[in-house]
């Protein structure tokens, strides 16, 4: 197979340092090494390549923008370019990253005590535990808030109750990061350790996006943790919200990986393809106006997800920016995804090329940490002074 060459039609490689071309070479020949010769076979078997989580481990992929405990203290721009190459393999394998790092690493580092970083910090990021964020339930996703997990204190213990849905990881995860409402109505986050009693995990089966990933629900059912279990650093709606500020961060780069490689396969096609006077589809003009949208939308991605970064390297993102980066790129891969489609015709929906499984897998993408239209109020806010959440 040959190595991808990657999409740059206004030389963005000339903003890139050589570190982080670098560190994008890394995690491209990762991808076409070790994960596009087996994500079809696991995407047809509803199977997450568990034999990918040790070798990306080694790789520093996992909490990679973290200090000390073995992780890599990458820049916020050489962790997009990983994402990047990750979700051109798979969104599955993308999210593994995102919620290993951004929704577990990040809140143990940024609101734990020295006691949990301790322990489960090198563990997490060797691939040597897993985790899962649980904040979603089944009556409450884009309104947090408004959760009904609860946790009550007794003694030196709290007692949870509640039900989580839609949680990557979950079913394979060592420890789960749940969030929940105490007595005064704070929201606070809890690490619950796998076989802790009352604690229970299930796969979501049957699913038609994101086949290449585990998707569970969990419960609490008197579920007893010690006080020590808790992040001591925040509470309310911050911590998780702040959490998933750093994953859509990654999920903005990710998209960018999946255009490139739905444009990369109906740029090739489109010129191998035959059709009427026995000349190239490529030479038509709708069809090169299609290409041309791709090329043209892929570009904008790109140096708006830079900027992003250069932003949060610098301590002056605002999450506005980073639900504009969101927002946009996934919308952008998923047009992508369309237009590859049906530049592919009827070989389109087959396994045999990519582009199926990248447009059934952003349907998920562009739903899960906000929505799009979620993002859009997200941004009308920071640009009116009107929030028009309520």
């Amino acid at each position: 197979m040959a190595a991808f060459p990657g999409v740059d039609f206004l030389d963005f490689d000339s903003s890139l340092s050589d570190g982080e071309r670098l560190t994008r070479g890394t995690a491209r020949q990762f991808v076409d090494e070790q994960v596009l010769p087996i994500i079809t076979r696991h995407d047809r078997e509803g199977t997450f390549p568990m034999q990918l989580v040790p070798k990306m481990a080694e790789l520093g992929f996992f909490g990679a923008t973290l200090e000390g405990y073995g992780c890599a203290g990458m820049s916020n721009i050489d962790y997009g370019l990983v994402m990047q190459e990750l979700e051109r393999g798979d969104s599955g394998v993308r999210s593994f990253a995102s919620v290993q790092s951004s929704l577990v690493m990040y809140p143990i580092y940024a609101f734990g005590s020295n006691e949990q970083k301790e322990r489960w910090l090198p563990l997490l990021q060797q691939g040597k535990a897993i985790g899962c964020f649980g904040l979603t339930e089944p009556q409450f996703g884009s309104n947090p808030g408004g959760m009904l997990t609860r946790a009550v204190q007794k003694g030196g213990r709290y007692i949870l109750n509640g039900e989580k849905m839609w949680i990557t990881n979950g079913s394979i995860a060592d420890v789960a990061l749940i969030w929940a409402k105490c007595e005064d109505d704070k929201i606070r986050g809890f690490l619950v350790e796998k076989n802790t009693p009352g604690f229970k995990s299930w796969a979501v089966h049957g699913k038609h996006s994101l086949r290449a990933s585990v998707t569970a629900g969990l419960s609490m059912t008197d579920c007893e943790v010690s006080t020590e279990s808790m992040l001591p650093g925040v509470q309310g709606l911050k911590g998780p919200l702040s959490c998933l500020d750093q994953a859509r961060y990654g999920i903005g780069w990710g998209a960018i990986g999946v255009a490139m490689a739905c444009y990369d396969v109906a740029l090739g096609y489109s010129k191998q393809r035959k059709q009427f006077d026995n000349r190239p589809i490529a030479s038509h003009q709708l069809v090169q106006e299609k290409l041309v949208w791709m090329i043209s939308e892929i570009t904008k991605a790109q140096f708006l997800a830079l900027q992003v970064a250069r932003l949060k390297d610098r301590g002056r993102v605002h999450p506005s920016h980073i639900s504009m980066l969101k927002r946009n790129n996934v919308w952008m891969a998923r047009e992508t995804a369309r237009m590859a489609r049906e530049i592919l015709g009827a070989n389109g929906i087959v396994d045999d090329f990519c582009v199926m499984r990248h447009m059934n897998n952003l349907e998920s993408v562009y739903t899960y940490e906000g929505t799009h239209d979620i993002h859009t109020l997200v941004i009308g806010e920071r640009i009116t002074g009107i929030s028009a959440f309520v």
